[in-house]
């Protein structure tokens, strides 16, 4: 398992290139619906601090090992439910 030092970049990295994605797809894309990408924009940005401060505070009682594995299976499954909206918006 990788410290949390590796997992803060990790998790850092991608929300950045979600972030980018969706400011690629406004500026490129289509259409001018500036309040869907300001949504995405500000969703990225509430999940990057949501899970940062939970792998800072895991909940106690639980083993480590349990609840890291299901702090990035729930981050993976939010990133590919934004990479999903970013794709479909645009």
């Amino acid at each position: 398992m990788s410290n949390k030092r590796n997992l803060k970049r990790s998790i850092n990295a991608i929300c950045d290139e979600l972030f980018a994605e969706c400011v690629a797809a406004s500026l490129y894309g289509g259409g001018n619906e500036k309040t869907n990408v300001e949504s995405l924009m500000v969703s990225v940005a509430a999940m990057r601090d949501d899970f940062i401060s939970r792998l800072s505070h895991p909940e106690p009682g639980m083993p480590q090992k349990v609840y890291f594995r299901k702090l990035i299976r729930e981050f993976t499954g939010h990133v590919s439910e934004l990479a999903d909206h970013i794709n479909n918006a645009f």
